[in-house]
């Protein structure tokens, strides 16, 4: 099937699995629009009511579904010999390419700006409040740069827990994970705990991206009813920023990333997996996305010994896409508020992207979710940025789909280096698509 034609396939597919969204966003515009020439303060306080409480209900969510990720993902390997052996080149490799990915966010965003179009929105006493905060948080971490890695280890975790503190709260994880998976089956009755959390966490995130219609709706709305149809030129080069960044990654990155670590033929990899590439897009989750992804790998060349222990850490762990939205969007937030975004904030920015995006659950939203992680190691929390949100949550099903579609492809390419580098690769079979067999 030739390219083009894939591509209408995933946007139909996509089209058609998140027709709810769209449809929010669209009743959205039509009902900013007729607000935004009419007064009426009780609709508005309403719509900015439901608004919240779609944000809220996120946030609600995010420090279980974090927690329960982190350790089912690290204890899930169970070999512990496989955890050291294949554990660290995955890391390796998924750390250079999850670096590449905010190092090109960053950039992409520093040098549009795509939140200065965003900045008339805001309201005065917002971007004050928002800046003092920031500056404040920045003065006391740069006067103490030691102190700034001393307070990622916590001394009371339940603190940590109680306060959101997220970055503690992740290192605490990571640790406990690890020795979880390294005492054996005694762990079971903890893993089965957080694999219960997790399910119920998920289910909650069911629930709350049902209530998605009605919340982007309300968020669309009272953007559009405040500021009236410009802020879709001043949301689009932010869209534009991520498909570029997005761009890079898929046709820049990952090349060279294969060309430099293993004999892989990108555009070969790129046909196997190219049914999961599509429904990655259509479906905007990369946990959905997971037995197509093993089974086109499998499928067409790669071993079960080796993709069955990549890929599923990597629809939990591996985020490069999702880390440089986060990046582009923190930025963006950054610029339309007004927050003089120095080296050392650009720096930390991209360091808490890359950590709340290996946090990220591959669910539809979750990459606007972690983002709290990375406003709170600013010092800010979503709320007082919520006007910046609107901004960003009237297109955030487009951008969540390409984010997906990043990571989803980011683990095929290292499953395949990983392969490369054991010999656990069938090559006649991967170079040779007419021999696929087809992907039920």
């Amino acid at each position: 099937m030739k390219l083009h034609m894939q591509i209408l396939i995933a946007l139909g597919l996509g089209i058609k699995r998140n027709w709810h969204i769209f449809s929010g966003i669209i009743l959205g515009i039509l009902a900013g629009l007729f607000l935004h020439g009419h007064q009426y303060p009780a609709l508005l306080a309403l719509l900015t009511f439901i608004g919240q409480v779609f944000i809220r209900l996120i946030q609600m969510v995010v420090i279980p579904l974090v927690v329960s990720a982190i350790i089912i993902g690290i204890t899930s390997v169970g070999d512990n010999r496989q955890l050291g052996k294949f554990g660290t080149k995955m890391i390796f490799y998924y750390g250079i390419i999850t670096v590449a990915a905010v190092t090109i966010g960053s950039i992409l965003a520093l040098v549009f700006k795509p939140g200065l179009g965003a900045a008339g929105y805001i309201t005065a006493n917002s971007a004050s409040e928002v800046q003092a905060s920031v500056a404040s948080a920045m003065a006391e971490q740069q006067g103490n740069i030691l102190n700034i890695f001393l307070g990622f280890i916590p001394n009371n975790p339940m603190h940590s827990f109680a306060m959101g503190d997220m970055v503690p709260i992740i290192v605490f994880v990571l640790i406990f994970a690890v020795a979880l998976a390294k005492v054996g089956d005694v762990n079971r009755p903890i893993v089965s705990f957080f694999e219960s959390v997790f399910a119920a966490t998920m289910k909650i995130t069911d629930w709350i991206m049902f209530l998605a219609a009605p919340g982007v709706f309300a968020l669309t709305a009272s953007a559009v009813s405040s500021f009236g149809i410009d802020i879709f030129a001043s949301i689009s080069k932010y869209l534009l920023v991520l498909l570029i960044g997005f761009m890079l990654q898929l046709c820049v990155v990952y090349p060279l990333f294969l060309k430099f670590f293993s004999k892989v033929n990108i555009g070969m990899l790129y046909s196997a997996v190219a049914e999961a590439m599509m429904v990655a897009f259509g479906t905007a989750s990369s946990s959905a996305t997971l037995p197509l992804t093993i089974a086109c790998c499998e499928k067409r060349g790669i071993s079960h010994k080796i993709s069955s222990f990549v890929l599923p850490l990597g629809a939990t762990l591996n985020m490069d896409g999702t880390a440089l939205l986060q990046t582009v969007a923190v930025i963006f937030l950054a610029q339309a508020y007004g927050v003089a975004l120095t080296p050392f904030l650009v720096i930390e920015i991209a360091l808490l992207a890359i950590v709340a995006s290996s946090t990220c659950a591959g669910i539809p939203g979750a990459g606007l979710i972690t983002i709290a992680l990375i406003l709170n190691g600013m010092g800010l929390s979503p709320e007082q940025l919520i006007a910046g949100f609107a901004f960003l949550f009237t297109i955030e099903r487009v951008t969540d789909m390409m984010r997906t579609l990043v990571n989803v492809t980011s683990d095929a390419v290292v499953v395949a280096a990983i392969a490369d580098n054991e010999n656990e690769i069938n090559y006649d079979l991967l170079n040779n698509p007419q021999a696929y067999e087809e992907i039920a």
